[in-house]
């Protein structure tokens, strides 16, 4: 993000240079603290990744530990804001002239909604983490309740509540970029405008307003008033529908295109493929009957991982592959690219629908061994398999190691400016890699991110595309086409 914001929108920089560098060495600093919490009498947090109380308080972990790392949870989210208010003003005030909002990339649209969201709701997060510092190190009670607690009694599902308010927007946090990259990739890749832009952005903001809204699904196991309940089932299901319009429109766009399929295209194609199997399963633990049965099995940790790890993953690695000529002016090994796409497209598919089934039929999650129950010993041979492509699905990834030091330091042939042959400011008003100061002269936009196959572009210069600054020959000018567009 700090490094596309500024190219894409037509800046030389963030808006907060200095807020950026404080963000960065603030986040350095959360990350010296979980490494500090190892050395520790009694080592690192044992509370699991939601840091639940009674778990995480003395009684139930005690020793500096778990402190340091919710500490460093605290300072995460000092720095997760800081970084939030610098993408939202630099996209609201250093936008290029004529640069509207409905002229911006998608994927800038993702990391300004991803950016929102941070601002809103990771502070959430850091009084939750505050409070939980408090209750460990003086005394307070916020959470710790029953007999651990020494006076009064706090109450530890305010803290889930707390969690899930940032929690669930989270899971948008991750996927509203790779939403954003995959709304450019696809139309760049399938030579044509994105079907229904307006509409896909409204379905993204759309998404982030009811992503607030629906936290509590998390939470039907620990007796919330069957109204409420309700409440939050109906606005987690609704939100599926303006995600299906995102994804409907990248089918759309899709049709009866002329499809390249180079590697960004590829993990753009996984990308929907493991973002729809995610939805799909996630609607029936939307569903409060049948929560009942699937809560804390593996069938949660499949859709959580189909939807929150694999679709951010291979999103980012569409962002990887297409963005990696921009940033080093080389491009990465196509062969070794597409190798390295099928082990993780394949063996991400194998490894978390192998945990769909295994929690379909009953297998809870977080347990030392599961196979101590009878009814689990069938599925034995499902689990081992699933260790096996987990194991191959890593092994997978040093082909894109690999791939990434053969092309920065071997005999890579240089990229040129537009290797891609696309239309945003990135590619089409600066070089690759860009200097230091972005642009030598802020570009004007006069259309749209997604110009393509227009026949009276083609009849001027025998391209497909046309830049979003670009002036055609024999054009009226800028703002003569700003006026029509």
């Amino acid at each position: 993000g700090n490094f596309l914001i500024p190219l894409m929108i037509g800046a030389r920089d963030m808006a907060f240079p200095k807020l950026n560098m404080y963000s960065f060495w603030t986040f350095l600093l959360s990350q010296l603290l979980v490494l500090a919490s190892f050395l520790t009498d009694l080592g690192s947090a044992g509370a699991g990744w939601t840091t639940y109380p009674p778990l995480s308080t003395n009684v139930g972990t005690p020793g500096p530990g778990q402190t340091l790392v919710v500490a460093a949870i605290f300072v995460t989210g000092v720095s997760s804001t800081m970084g939030a208010i610098n993408y939202v003003t630099t996209v609201i005030r250093m936008r290029a002239p004529g640069m509207g909002y409905m002229r911006l990339p998608l994927t800038m649209w993702g990391l300004w909604l991803t950016a929102i969201l941070n601002a809103l709701f990771v502070p959430v997060l850091g009084s939750a983490a505050l409070l939980l510092l408090l209750d460990r190190n003086f005394g307070t009670q916020f959470f710790v309740a029953g007999a651990s607690a020494v006076r009064g009694g706090g109450d530890p599902i305010l803290f889930q509540h707390l969690f899930w308010i940032f929690g669930h927007p989270e899971v948008y946090i991750l996927i509203l970029p790779a939403w954003g990259i995959l709304g450019d990739v696809i139309p760049f890749f399938a030579r044509k405008p994105h079907h229904w832009y307006k509409g896909t952005v409204w379905a993204m903001v759309i998404v982030t307003v009811l992503s607030a809204m629906v936290y509590g699904h998390h939470m039907f196991m620990t007796g919330m008033s069957p109204l409420l309940g309700e409440g939050f089932m109906l606005f987690t299901l609704l939100i599926s529908a303006p995600s299906m319009v995102v994804v409907l429109n990248w089918a759309l766009t899709l049709w009866r295109a002329s499809i390249r399929f180079d590697t960004p295209m590829l993990f753009a194609l996984a990308t929907v493929f493991v973002f729809g199997v995610g939805g799909l399963t996630g609607l029936f633990l939307a569903d409060i009957s049948m929560d009942l049965y699937l809560h804390d099995t593996m069938f949660v940790v499949g859709h959580f991982h189909f939807t929150m790890a694999a679709a951010s993953f291979i999103g980012a690695m569409t962002g990887v592959y297409f963005w990696f000529p921009k940033i080093f002016g080389r491009r990465l090994d196509e062969r070794l690219g597409k190798a390295h796409f099928w082990f993780t497209f394949v063996g991400i598919t194998l490894v978390f629908a192998g945990q769909l089934l295994a929690g379909y039929a009953g297998q809870q999650r977080r347990l030392f061994d599961p196979f101590q129950y009878t009814f689990i010993q069938g599925l034995r041979g499902l689990n081992r398999w699933t260790s096996f492509f987990a194991f191959a699905l890593f092994a997978g990834q040093f082909i894109f190691v690999w791939n990434f030091f053969k092309t920065l330091f071997g005999k890579a042939v240089p990229a040129g400016e537009n290797p891609w042959q696309v239309t945003t400011l990135e590619w089409t008003a600066t070089g690759s890699p860009p200097p230091f100061h972005n642009f030598d002269r802020i570009p004007e936009v006069i259309r749209g991110p997604h110009e393509f196959s227009n026949p009276e572009v083609r009849r001027l210069t025998g391209r497909d595309f046309a830049g979003q600054s670009e002036v055609l020959p024999g054009s009226a000018g800028p703002a003569l086409a700003a006026a029509r567009g």
